[in-house]
C-alpha cells in the first residue's frame, strides 16, 4: 500500500492562508477547554436535513446539550424549534446568522450541516471564536477552502470532526488490517462506487421567487450571487456547482475518503482525469449524473463511478430506486480489489465483507462507534489525533473529488472511441469507462456523437498543491469572493 506523509498538506495549508476575511467579532485563539465533567454545549447549524441528525445524535449523549440552532429559513428553522423543544423538553436560541451565535461564550461547540457552499467558512469562523467543530461532508467548496481549514485549526487549537462516519468503523478498520496482513495478496485497485437514483429536478426557464422566509443573501453566503434558477431551492442545491459539488461531492465523498484510506495516501494524486457528463434529461442541473474519475497513485489507483440513472431505459419507467446497477453485490459502496480477493464496504459503514476471486464470502467484519460521541471525546481531550475523521482527514478526501471535477469543469465534448483513448494507457480506466460506456447506451443515449466531456489529464504538484500542466486548472482550486462572506487564499 501506498503510504505518504500528511506533513505536505498541512504544511501548504499554512502556506494558503495569508488572509482571511475574519469578522472584527472574532475572538480569536481562545482556548479555555471545559473541564470533561462539564455539559459541552453545542449549536447546530443548518436544519433543513442531516443538521436533524446532528441535532438528536448529540442531544443523546451523556454530558451534551443543543443550546442554540442556526438557519437562514425561518420556516425550518422555527419547525425545527418546534419538534425537538417538545422532544426534549427544552428551548433552543434561534438565529438566522451564525455569527450572532458565536458571539456567546456559552456555546462550546458549532455543528455544521448547512450546503457545501458554506462549510469551510462557518468552519474558520467558528474556530476564530474559539470553538469547536464538526462539519459535515464535503468539509469545503474547492480545494483552496480545505487547504485553509486546516490551517486554521491548527493556528487556533480547536477540534475539527469531519462527517465521514465510515472512519468510526472498527468494522472496515479491522478487514484493512487484514489485507495488510497479507492475507489477500497486493491490492490493485481502491473503487468507490455511487451508484444512486438521481431524477431530474426540473427545467425553468427564468428566474423564480425565493419565499419570503428565506433571507436569500444569507443563504447565498460566500456563493456567487445568482437568482435562483430551479423548482426547489432546498436539496436541488447539490447539483449547482455554485453550491454544491455532484454526487462525486455529496454521496461520493464517503466512498472516496474510504478508498484513500484503504491505500494509505496522504497527498492527493499526482494525475487525476474525469470522463461523463449529465445525461438522460434535460434540466436545470449542470453536475455530472455518470461520471468515471481515476485518480492516478502510483501504486494503487483510486477509481470512482457515479451513475445517476437506473441499469436502463425501460427501468426509468419502473422506478428507480430499486433498478440501479450492481457491482461486487452493491451499488453504494467502497471497495479494495486485490490480486486474491476483494474487501466491499456497505452504505451503513457496519460491516466490510471480505470476498474471495470467484466473489465467495470468506468472512465479515462487523461493528462501528458512535461518530459524534468520538468528537465530544477529542472536544475533552484536546488532542485532534484522538478523532477518527480529522479536519486534514476531510480536506484531502474532499479535494479528491474537487480535483475530479476541475477535469470535469475543463472538459470538451467527445464521443465513445474518444472516450476510451483518453484513458487508453491507465490500468482499469478502460473498463470502467467502458462499462460506463454500455450504461449509457442501455439508457439510450448516443454516445457515438460527441456527447461525453472529456477532461483533461491534470498534474498535480502535491507538495505545493497547484497543477503542472494547465493554468487555467489552478485559478480553479479556489471558489468565489463575495464581500462579506469572503477570504482570499
Amino acid at each position: 500500500m501506498a503510504h505518504v506523509t500528511r506533513r505536505v498538506f498541512t504544511r501548504t495549508a499554512a502556506a494558503t492562508t495569508a488572509a482571511l476575511a475574519i469578522p472584527g467579532w472574532a475572538i480569536a485563539d481562545r482556548r479555555l477547554p471545559r473541564s470533561a465533567n462539564d455539559t459541552m454545549r453545542i449549536a447546530v447549524a443548518g436544519l433543513n436535513g442531516r443538521g436533524r441528525n446532528h441535532l438528536e445524535g448529540f442531544q443523546r449523549l451523556d454530558g451534551v446539550e443543543v443550546v442554540a440552532l442556526c438557519d437562514p429559513d425561518s420556516k425550518v428553522l422555527s419547525e425545527a424549534s418546534r419538534q425537538y423543544g417538545q422532544k426534549y423538553q427544552r428551548s433552543f436560541e434561534c438565529q438566522k446568522d451564525i455569527r450572532t451565535l458565536l458571539e456567546r461564550d456559552d456555546i462550546d461547540a458549532v455543528s455544521i450541516a448547512t450546503p457545501n457552499h458554506w462549510h469551510a467558512l462557518m468552519t474558520i469562523w467558528s474556530c476564530q471564536a474559539g470553538k469547536d467543530v464538526y462539519v459535515e461532508k464535503p468539509v469545503c467548496h474547492n480545494v483552496k477552502e480545505g487547504l485553509a481549514m486546516v490551517d486554521v485549526a491548527r493556528r487556533t487549537g480547536r477540534i475539527v470532526q469531519t462527517g465521514t462516519q465510515g472512519r468510526s468503523s472498527t468494522a472496515i478498520r479491522d478487514a484493512f488490517k487484514y489485507v495488510q496482513g497479507g492475507n489477500l495478496g497486493r491490492p490493485r485497485v481502491a473503487r468507490g462506487l455511487c451508484y444512486k437514483p438521481r431524477q431530474s429536478i426540473g427545467l425553468v426557464n427564468g428566474p423564480q421567487p425565493v419565499p419570503d422566509h428565506i433571507d436569500y443573501d444569507l443563504w447565498v453566503g460566500p456563493a456567487a450571487m445568482e437568482p435562483l434558477q430551479r423548482r426547489r431551492l432546498h436539496y436541488d442545491w447539490h447539483w449547482d456547482f455554485n453550491t454544491g459539488n455532484g454526487d462525486l461531492g455529496n454521496q461520493g465523498v464517503h466512498q472516496m475518503d474510504i478508498c484513500r484510506w484503504a491505500i494509505g495516501a496522504d497527498t492527493l494524486s499526482p494525475s487525476v482525469i474525469s470522463i461523463g457528463g449529465r445525461f438522460g434529461y434535460e434540466d436545470n442541473g449542470n453536475t455530472p449524473n455518470t461520471q468515471v474519475i481515476y485518480h492516478d497513485y502510483p501504486e494503487v489507483p483510486i477509481i470512482f463511478e457515479v451513475r445517476g440513472l437506473p441499469r436502463d431505459r425501460a427501468a426509468r419507467n419502473e422506478g428507480w430506486g430499486g433498478n440501479m446497477d450492481r457491482m461486487h453485490g452493491n451499488s453504494i459502496c467502497a471497495c479494495l480489489e486485490c490480486e486474491d480477493g476483494v474487501i466491499v464496504t456497505n452504505n451503513d459503514y457496519n460491516r466490510a465483507t471480505v470476498l474471495d476471486s470467484d466473489g465467495e464470502v470468506v468472512t465479515t467484519f462487523t461493528g462501528s462507534r458512535n461518530h459524534f460521541e468520538d468528537f465530544v471525546q477529542a472536544c475533552r481531550s484536546r488532542r485532534h489525533e484522538d478523532l477518527s475523521a480529522d479536519i486534514n482527514e476531510g480536506a484531502l478526501s474532499s479535494n479528491l473529488c474537487h480535483t475530479g471535477n476541475i477535469s470535469h469543469h475543463l472538459g470538451r465534448p467527445g464521443t465513445a472511441s474518444e472516450a476510451l483513448e483518453a484513458v487508453s494507457s491507465r490500468e482499469g480506466a478502460t473498463d470502467a469507462v467502458t462499462r460506463m460506456i454500455t450504461h449509457l447506451r442501455a439508457n439510450q443515449v448516443d454516445v457515438d456523437r460527441p456527447s461525453i466531456t472529456i477532461g483533461p489529464w491534470l498534474e498535480m504538484d502535491v507538495e505545493d498543491v497547484r497543477f503542472t500542466n494547465r493554468s487555467e486548472a489552478d485559478k480553479l482550486l479556489a471558489g468565489n469572493v463575495r464581500g462579506e462572506y469572503s477570504y482570499t487564499p
